[in-house]
């Protein structure tokens, strides 16, 4: 009988391309569960197979576990009778008792094929999985072979990969029997073991694509610094040169537009704009605002956004359609982009001038005039007035040393009378709203001045209101408002 293992384990593995070991376990799985069937109780069985001669033998285990734990006495042992089997158990070990083996012969056959197979099944994909993995293949092909609720099933050599509904570009008709090229997003590890999960719509397909169509890109003469999609209707891609000698733009879109086109045309169609990437923020949103033309940029840092002047020509061109173009242009360089006029832009500077103006007549007590030179000179906020340089404000025509020494006094005295009113709002701050996921000293800050003080009043706001009060983007207002929300649900 044990010849007989032995030349069934080397058969399977032959026949399945897989390694013996896999077949001896999935013996010992077979073994064991046939073994189970002679008691009533669920008990814990382990069959070892020899790998030399075949021979095998059967344990039934026991694990070792604390009193209050000892719910199942067909599996396990308590901790106080532990030293009835063996003195030296500790907690979590097993005790085993050899059992007399099954008769190989009288194994249910049709049980233990089932687990065998199964078990080769499960190693076979793992190994196909593991030789696709090592030919590091990002961009895959394959045919439809069938749509699952929308979902389309593709045979990829010995694989099967899902393109979910969501991951297909818009519009876009896959039928049976189609072949597509897809991007390799992650790999599902299922019950039906390993999936493949596709995508057609995201960024880094067409960075892939253009990587195939432009040699240039993979050899490194030309580096692809972003990708922002609308898929299968428009993109940017941002791309530099590592070569004076070569045009990077020209280059990705080929003699007579050949190499763009070919993208597009795996795309169904989607429109590519390729941006040249500057080093200069402001330079580098210009490009990616193209076709329109930009007349002028102002750069907020601390906001990390930028408030883009056009002519009122290009207001729509810049916008694009259903703000597709600006939208584009701000996932592409990573900044928050503004569009406006020229009028909007004199109103909003002019709304900002007067902002600060009142704010320097009222905290350092001067008058407009001399507000007026602070602000015509650069200077936005008390912390500036209080803390540049003594030789810099020097340099403002009018401005004496002891002038300057007043105005820098002044504006010190008033942020030490903001920072003891703000400590003041916070002490007033619940506890549950500091302690609040996601809530900073700054965010709490940002509260406290508009007297919002406690979790309800937090949860009563809207997304645009908290983004407002705390600069902080949309979907961690949102988020931040939802907890707060939580214990009205609880």
């Amino acid at each position: 009988m044990s010849r007989e293992i032995l030349l069934l384990v080397d058969a399977l593995a032959r026949e399945k391309n897989v390694e013996k070991d896999v077949v001896f376990t999935a013996l010992e799985m077979a073994l064991a569960s046939a073994t189970k069937k002679r008691y009533e109780d669920e008990v814990d069985i382990r069959v070892d197979i020899d790998r030399d001669t075949g021979d095998y033998r059967s344990f039934r285990v026991w694990t070792v576990v604390e009193d209050n734990d000892h719910e199942e006495p067909s599996r396990q042992i308590a901790i106080t009778d532990a030293p009835d089997y063996d003195k030296d158990l500790q907690l979590g070990e097993t005790w085993e008792e050899e059992l007399e083996p099954i008769e190989f012969g009288r194994i249910g056959a049709q049980t233990a094929k089932q687990v065998i197979l199964q078990k080769i099944r499960d190693a076979e994909r793992e190994q196909n999985l593991n030789d696709f993995l090592q030919r590091r293949e990002h961009i895959v092909s394959g045919s439809i072979k069938r749509i699952e609720r929308g979902n389309a099933i593709i045979e990829i050599g010995k694989l099967e990969a899902v393109l979910p509904r969501d991951q297909m570009i818009p519009k876009e008709n896959l039928r049976v029997g189609d072949r597509v090229r897809a991007f390799l997003l992650r790999i599902d590890r299922l019950g039906r073991g390993p999936m493949l999960v596709l995508s057609r719509t995201t960024p880094e397909f067409m960075a892939k694509l253009f990587e195939l169509e432009v040699p240039e890109i993979e050899n490194g003469l030309i580096e692809l610094k972003g990708v922002a999609r609308d898929a299968g209707a428009r993109a940017k891609i941002a791309v530099k040169s590592n070569d004076q000698r070569v045009d990077p733009q020209g280059t990705c879109i080929g003699v007579r537009g050949t190499r763009v086109n070919a993208v597009t045309n795996e795309l169904a169609g989607e429109r590519v704009d390729i941006i040249l990437w500057s080093p200069d923020p402001a330079q580098f949103v210009i490009g990616a605002l193209s076709p329109a033309e930009v007349n002028s940029i102002i750069v907020d840092e601390d906001n990390h956004s930028m408030d883009v002047v056009v002519d009122e020509d290009n207001l729509a061109m810049a916008i694009g359609r259903g703000g597709q173009n600006v939208k584009l242009a701000a996932e592409l360089t990573g900044w928050k982009l503004n569009i406006m006029t020229v009028e909007q832009a004199e109103e909003k500077h002019e709304e900002e001038f007067t902002k600060i103006r009142e704010l320097f007549v009222q905290a350092l007590d001067v008058d407009e005039d001399v507000a007026d030179v602070l602000v015509q000179e650069g200077f936005n906020t008390l912390e500036e007035v209080a803390y540049v340089p003594l030789a810099e404000m020097l340099e403002i025509e009018g401005f004496d040393e002891d002038t300057v020494n007043e105005l820098r006094s002044r504006a010190r005295d008033a942020l030490l009378t903001q920072a003891i009113v703000r400590e003041e709002k916070l002490e007033h701050q619940a506890e549950d709203l500091k302690n609040l996921e996601g809530m900073t000293a700054e965010i709490a800050a940002a509260l406290a001045e508009k007297d919002i003080h406690t979790r309800d009043e937090l949860a009563e706001l809207a997304v645009d209101e908290l983004t407002e009060i705390t600069n902080i983007d949309d979907e961690s207002a949102k988020q931040l408002i939802l907890k707060a929300r939580e214990h009205w649900f609880a």
